[in-house]
């Protein structure tokens, strides 16, 4: 009675190795979703584009922004594991790994990585009338007057708000992180001299910066920036411990077969080296990554521990 058992099981391993064969070999062959939470959508649309144009098949690109990526996320590990739902990841949800005591997903458990497609670097600006031209004297003056200088984020947990705690711990300066409803409000305060200083995205803050509305004092990341050659990174300036970088990256949900997550990952990399798309993402403050799927889960746990440190260590609790 035993013995049909035992052939069953195996028969049924070989039908699904020739299963997640076959759907490689025809994916895609229906349209694909694009997620995208919080941020802009301008990254998965470039690259949606692109894959559109080689595969044939129309990426269309589906915003949620609500809850911080949350609602996003979530539809992603409830869609079905075919490489049909992609989530277009930043570094908001490992912060929220740490920041959301109960997420009604686990990054880690119920999304699978597919491609490091950017990372990103923050300004650190100020105010053009503050008497500070470099990010020392940015310290020295919250020295002389502690208490008194504001540090505008998008929000409680935000990348740019723990810009503010990690600025405060390494440099050991009191200055005042104030929360507004996203980051152009921030941004338009610190111009308007209501807040004096922030961790300004690249892409939101180069362009004020070149203006003249704001003065970069740094720049946060492993190398300067191309457009701002002489602004140093945060680590040269001596304040290593407020360094850090933001992403963005692809996430499937778990269980998608590893053929068409690594054909995915094969078509991404390939877009990210295009010359076009290489000129398109440094317009846009990005700069492109690529890898292994193995290599970017490594990256995302390491993110998660990394913020869950600071969130921690600044006792940061969202509103």
């Amino acid at each position: 009675m035993k013995r049909p058992q035992t052939i069953m099981v195996p028969l049924a391993f070989v039908i699904g190795v020739f299963y997640c064969s076959a759907c490689a070999q025809t994916y895609p062959a229906k349209p694909i979703r694009f997620i995208v939470g919080p941020g802009p959508d301008v990254l998965a649309r470039v690259i949606g584009q692109k894959l559109t144009n080689t595969w044939g098949q129309q990426v269309v690109v589906d915003q949620r922004p609500g809850a911080g990526g949350i609602i996003a996320a979530d539809t992603v590990s409830k869609s079905i594991p075919d490489g049909y739902t992609l989530l277009l990841t930043t570094g908001a949800y490992t912060i929220n790994a740490t920041l959301y005591p109960k997420l009604p997903y686990n990054l880690e458990r119920d999304l699978s990585p597919v491609d490091l497609l950017a990372l990103i670097s923050f300004l650190v600006v100020v105010n053009p009338s503050l008497a500070a031209k470099s990010i020392q004297e940015l310290v020295q003056l919250a020295r002389v007057k502690p208490g008194t200088l504001n540090c505008a984020h998008s929000g409680s947990g935000t990348t740019a708000h723990l810009g503010c705690e990690m600025l405060k711990s390494s440099a050991r300066i009191d200055i005042v992180p104030v929360s507004y409803k996203g980051t152009i409000p921030a941004i338009v305060d610190v111009m308007s001299g209501q807040a004096q200083l922030m961790f300004a995205v690249m892409q939101g803050g180069l362009p004020q910066v070149q203006a003249g509305k704001l003065r970069a004092v740094a720049v946060t990341g492993s190398k300067r920036a191309a457009a701002l050659p002489d602004v140093p990174t945060i680590t040269e300036a001596g304040y290593a411990g407020a360094d850090f970088i933001s992403w963005n990256g692809v996430h499937v949900r778990a269980g998608t077969p590893k053929a068409i997550v690594a054909k995915l990952n094969d078509e991404l990399n390939r877009t990210l080296k295009l010359a076009d798309i290489q000129e398109r993402m440094a317009g846009l403050g990005l700069d492109p990554a690529g890898g292994t799927p193995e290599a970017f889960g490594a990256f995302v746990k390491e993110d998660i521990a990394r913020w869950a440190k600071v969130i921690k260590a600044a006792n940061v609790r969202v509103e």
